[in-house]
């Protein structure tokens, strides 16, 4: 029994192994790449930027295999359509949906427990 009255119960949950930064990726990407680490570099602060300016201007941005972004809302319900009015948004957000390619990744990661 837990202090509240309940019984106790123990989730699965993930443990992560620490960050990947952007200069991380770049020395990943140079292995594969004939592309230079400025060149490598510029491609992913570009397309960072340009996935922000599409999300801004309401676009899915849909990157093949690796996933989709897209951007959402959360407002106020009002009783009558003409009520919804731009201080009916509580918050803005961005949405991830991973692409087929990241979901078969994951279904074959491996688990072990750890104490």
């Amino acid at each position: 029994m837990s202090k509240s009255g309940g019984v106790r119960k123990y989730y699965a949950s993930t443990v992560t192994e620490g960050e990947t930064s952007i200069d991380d990726l770049v020395k990943e990407i140079e292995k594969f790449s004939a592309l230079s680490e400025p060149d490598i570099r510029g491609v992913i602060i570009a397309l960072e930027n340009v996935i922000q300016t599409k999300l801004s201007e309401s676009r899915i941005v849909r990157l093949d295999r690796l996933g989709t972004f897209y951007p959402t809302l959360s407002s106020e319900g009002k009783d009558e359509a003409k009520q919804v009015t731009t201080s009916s948004i509580k918050k803005a957000g961005i949405n991830y949906r991973p692409g087929e390619r990241i979901i078969a990744a994951l279904k074959a990661v491996g688990f072990s427990k750890i104490e």
